[in-house]
C-alpha cells in the first residue's frame, strides 16, 4: 500500500489518539482532521506555529515515517528518521560496511547509467532529440572515472531549457527553487526507504562528503531525479511557474512525486512503493545475492 504524504502549511496542533494523527486548530481547539498513523509515509511541517507531541512523533517514527521540517523560506531543512527501520539492521549494516571498492564502483556505474537513460527517456517524452545523451551511455565505466555523469548533466540542462535563459544552479533563477524543493522531498523519501531496508543512509557508494549525513540517499536518488525534472519542466512550459516563489499549488504538485507512476521490470508502481524495491535490491547486491540494482523507468 502506498503511504500518504501529508503537508501542513498553517498553524496546527498535531497529536496522537487511538493510533490516529489528529489535527486541531490551535486557537479554537476544533478538530480539523484525523488520519491513521499506519497510512502515513512522509509528514512535511511548513509553519513555525505547528506543535507536534512527542507521543505522535514516536508513533510516526516507529512506523518508518519521514518527518521533514521547513525553514523560514519554506524549503525543507531538516529530516527525522527512525534509528531502527529493519529487524535485521545490524546484520545489514555489516554487509554494507564490508562492501568492496570494486562492488561499489560497479554499483555507481549502474546508477549513472540508469540516470542518463532516464534523462534520455525524459527527452523522448517531450519530443526532444536525445541522441547526444544516448551516445554517452556506452561510455560509462566502472566507477565512472571519466565523469560521464557530469558531462551528461551539462548536455541535459543545456538542451532541456534550450529555448530559455536558464542555468542549473541551486541558488539560481526559476525554476531552480522548484527543482530544489522536489529533490529535497525525493531525498527524504529515498532516505526513508534505505532505513526501511536496514541500510545506513550515511555510507555512500560514491558520495563521501564527511559533512553529509545522507551520502547513500544522494547516490540512490540520482536515477530518480528525472522524475522531478518532468514535474517541474511540465509546470514551467505550461506557464505555471512565474518566478522563484513556490506557491501552495506548486507544492501540492511537487509532493505528488511520491505517488508518481513509474516502471520497475515493466510493471507499473507508485514511486514511493518502488523505492523499496530499489533499496532492497541494493542490500541484496551488498550481500552477494544479486548483481544489479532495480531502478525505475519512465512509463511508455
Amino acid at each position: 500500500m502506498i503511504k500518504r504524504t501529508l503537508y501542513f502549511g498553517n498553524p496546527a496542533y498535531l497529536h496522537k489518539n487511538n493510533l490516529q494523527l489528529k489535527v486541531h486548530e490551535p486557537k479554537t481547539n476544533n478538530e480539523l482532521g484525523s488520519i491513521p498513523i499506519e497510512d502515513i509515509g512522509v509528514v512535511l511541517l511548513d509553519n513555525p506555529q505547528i506543535t507536534l507531541t512527542h507521543a505522535l512523533m514516536s508513533a510516526l517514527l516507529e512506523r518508518n515515517t519521514a518527518i521533514i521540517s521547513c525553514d523560514s523560506k519554506h524549503l525543507p531543512t531538516g529530516l527525522m528518521l527512525p534509528l531502527e527501520g529493519n529487524t535485521l539492521q545490524s546484520e545489514r549494516f555489516r554487509y554494507q560496511v564490508e562492501a568492496s571498492e570494486p562492488l561499489k564502483k560497479n554499483l555507481w556505474q549502474q546508477t549513472v547509467k540508469a540516470k542518463v537513460e532516464n534523462q534520455a527517456a525524459l527527452f523522448q517524452r517531450f519530443a526532444i532529440d536525445n541522441k547526444r545523451l544516448k551516445a554517452l551511455v556506452p561510455q560509462i565505466q566502472s566507477g565512472d572515472p571519466d565523469n560521464i555523469e557530469g558531462r551528461a548533466a551539462s548536455v541535459y540542462w543545456k538542451i532541456l531549457f534550450e529555448e530559455d535563459d536558464f542555468t542549473r544552479n541551486r541558488f539560481g533563477e526559476a525554476p531552480n527553487a522548484h527543482l530544489n524543493y522536489c529533490y529535497a522531498i525525493l531525498r527524504s523519501i529515498v532516505a526513508r526507504a534505505l532505513v526501511g531496508s536496514g541500510l545506513l543512509p550515511t555510507l555512500g557508494i560514491f558520495h563521501r562528503n564527511k559533512y553529509n549525513a545522507y551520502c547513500l540517499a544522494d547516490d540512490i536518488m540520482e536515477p530518480y531525479r528525472p522524475f522531478c525534472d518532468e514535474l517541474v519542466y511540465g509546470m514551467w512550459k505550461k506557464g505555471e511557474i512565474k518566478d522563484i516563489e513556490i506557491t501552495r499549488e506548486h507544492k501540492a504538485k511537487l509532493l505528488s512525486i511520491a505517488s508518481m507512476d513509474v516502471l520497475f521490470d515493466k510493471q507499473k508502481s507508485p514511486l514511493m512503493v518502488g523505492l523499496s524495491r530499489t533499496t532492497n535490491s541494493l542490500f541484496e547486491c551488498y550481500k552477494g545475492e544479486r548483481r544489479k540494482i532495480i531502478y525505475p523507468e519512465f512509463m511508455a
